[in-house]
């Protein structure tokens, strides 16, 4: 991966897609420290494809349970009976 300050980046940005495109991922640097990474949008696609969660890990999980509101139980109205 070839690491681009982020002013040689700004100055030839052209430079730097074309790079990431025919070479693959590309890093950009601010003040010497790693900042950003530019990546071919098929590669990105296929990242964010297989980051989702899988439909057991959504199950096992306990995100979103504590949001839900239920009804006391015993509290529920009935309706009345339907004659026939």
């Amino acid at each position: 991966m070839h690491t681009w300050p982020v002013q040689d980046a700004k100055a030839r940005f052209s430079e730097l897609l074309d790079a990431c495109v025919s070479e693959g991922p590309q890093l950009v640097t601010r003040r010497g420290l790693e900042t950003a990474v530019l990546v071919p949008i098929t590669e990105w696609k296929r990242m964010r494809e297989t980051a989702r969660p899988s439909l057991k890990a959504l199950l096992l999980s306990d995100i979103g349970r504590a949001d839900l509101v239920l009804p006391e139980r015993g509290h529920a109205r009935r309706r009345p009976p339907v004659a026939l």
